[in-house]
C-alpha cells in the first residue's frame, strides 16, 4: 500500500500547516467473506479536493460510504476533524453526500428543494430561504429559485444538488460519481465548475469516481483503489508520470508495459517498466539522425492509425513482436498520419522509462 507523507497545502491553520478533515485508520469492510475494503490508511487535508479512483468493486465507494455512516465499519477508524466517529450515525457527521441520481423533489421549487435540509434542521423560513439563496447565487442559479427541477437540464440540476449540499455549511462534502449521468460536453463544463466552486468555498471535497482523466483535471491528490485497497496516493503529476505499478500504469491513461525481459533486451535491466505514448518519436525507417546516448531506437512497422482529431494514436509492432502504442501531435496537414505497413523508427529517451514495483 502506498501511503503519501506531505498533503498539499490547503486551508492553514492558525500555525499555518494544513489540518486533517479526515482521517481513516486501518478501515475494513467485509460483507460475509469479501473484503470490500481491506485496510486503508488515509489522511484528507482540510480545503483538499480528493478523489477516489478505481473500477467498480475496487472499494472506493465503500470507503465514501463509510465516511459518511451508511455503512459500518468491520475494523477500523473514521476521525472528522480529529474526532472520532466510527461509531456515530450519519447525521451526526459533518459531511454532506451528492449522489449521481441528485433525488430533487419534483414538485418543490429549485429553491424550496435547497432550503429543505435547513427546514428539517428548524430553521426560521425567512432565514432559511436567504440562505438557499445565497447557495444558489454561489452555483449561479439564483435566478432559476421559482422553477421546478423537471424545468432545469442534467447540469442545472446538478448544481441544485450542490448547493442543496453546500447550504448546510457541511465540513466535508462527498460527492459519489456525480458526473455521470451527464453527457460529455456538459460533463467537461461541469468539472471546470465544480473546481472553481471548491475553490471559492474552501470546504474539502471527496470526489469518487471510475473516470481517470475526470481524477487527473479535478484534484489535488488522487488514490488509486482496487481490491480494496490504495495502490497508490499522489498529486495527478505523480500518478500519470510516476506509477508504482502495472495497474496504476494501466488504469490511469494508456501506457507500453515493457516486461523484465523485454526491458533486458531494450534497457539492459531485467525489471518491469513503463512508457507513455507521448514519449515515443516516429522518424522514417531510413533516418539517418544519430542518437543520443540515453535514447533507444527500435525498427518498427506501423500496424494501425487512429485519428483523435487533436492528434493520431499510431500501433506499431517491433520485429521482434512487441507492440507500442505512440501518440503523435496533429500538425493540421489532412495527410499527417503513418499509413498501415509503413516501416518507421522508434525513438525513446531512457529517462522516460518508469520502473514499477513488482506485484506482491
Amino acid at each position: 500500500m502506498t501511503q503519501a507523507t506531505t498533503p498539499p497545502a490547503a486551508a492553514p491553520a492558525a500555525t499555518g500547516a494544513p489540518q486533517t478533515a479526515i482521517r481513516l485508520r486501518g478501515l475494513q469492510k467485509h460483507f460475509g467473506d469479501v473484503a470490500a475494503v481491506d485496510g486503508v490508511d488515509l489522511d484528507i487535508a482540510d480545503g483538499e479536493f480528493f478523489s477516489m479512483l478505481g473500477p467498480s468493486g475496487s472499494g472506493k465507494t465503500t470507503v465514501l460510504r463509510l465516511i459518511a455512516g451508511f455503512e459500518s465499519a468491520s475494523a477500523g477508524t473514521v476521525e472528522l476533524g480529529g474526532v472520532d466517529v466510527t461509531k456515530a450515525a450519519p447525521f451526526e457527521r459533518d459531511v454532506h453526500t451528492v449522489f449521481q441520481d441528485y433525488a430533487l423533489f419534483p414538485h418543490m421549487s429549485v429553491l424550496d428543494n435547497v432550503a429543505y435540509g435547513l427546514r428539517v434542521r428548524g430553521m426560521a423560513k425567512k432565514q432559511r430561504r436567504e440562505r438557499a439563496q445565497q447557495a444558489l447565487d454561489t452555483v449561479r442559479l439564483g435566478h432559476l429559485g421559482s422553477r421546478r427541477p423537471t424545468q432545469l437540464s442534467g447540469g442545472q440540476r446538478q448544481r441544485v444538488a450542490l448547493a442543496r449540499a453546500i447550504v448546510l455549511e457541511p465540513r466535508v462534502l462527498l460527492l459519489d460519481e456525480p458526473l455521470g449521468a451527464l453527457d460529455l460536453k456538459l460533463r467537461e463544463q461541469m468539472q471546470v465548475e465544480l473546481k472553481q466552486l471548491q475553490r471559492e468555498l474552501g470546504i474539502t471535497f471527496v470526489f469518487v469516481t471510475h473516470d481517470q482523466e475526470e481524477a487527473l483535471t479535478l484534484s489535488d491528490r488522487i488514490a488509486v483503489f482496487d481490491a480494496g485497497r490504495i495502490q497508490q496516493l499522489g498529486t495527478p503529476q505523480e500518478i500519470y508520470e510516476q506509477p508504482s505499478s502495472a495497474y496504476v500504469a494501466g488504469f490511469v491513461g494508456t501506457t507500453n508495459l515493457l516486461d523484465a525481459e523485454t526491458s533486458q533486451r531494450l534497457l539492459g535491466v531485467a525489471a518491469e517498466h513503463a512508457l507513455r505514448p507521448e514519449r515515443l518519436r516516429l522518424t522514417p525507417a531510413n533516418d539517418t539522425e544519430s542518437a543520443d546516448a540515453g535514447e533507444v531506437r527500435i525498427p518498427a512497422v506501423v500496424v494501425e492509425t487512429i485519428y483523435l482529431g487533436t492528434g493520431n494514436r499510431v500501433h506499431l509492432r517491433t520485429e521482434d513482436g512487441l507492440e507500442l502504442v505512440a501518440l503523435e501531435q496533429s500538425t493540421g496537414s489532412l495527410d499527417d498520419s503513418g499509413h498501415r505497413g509503413e516501416q518507421v523508427t522508434v525513438r525513446f529517451a531512457r529517462a522516460d522509462v518508469v520502473a514499477l514495483t513488482p506485484a506482491p
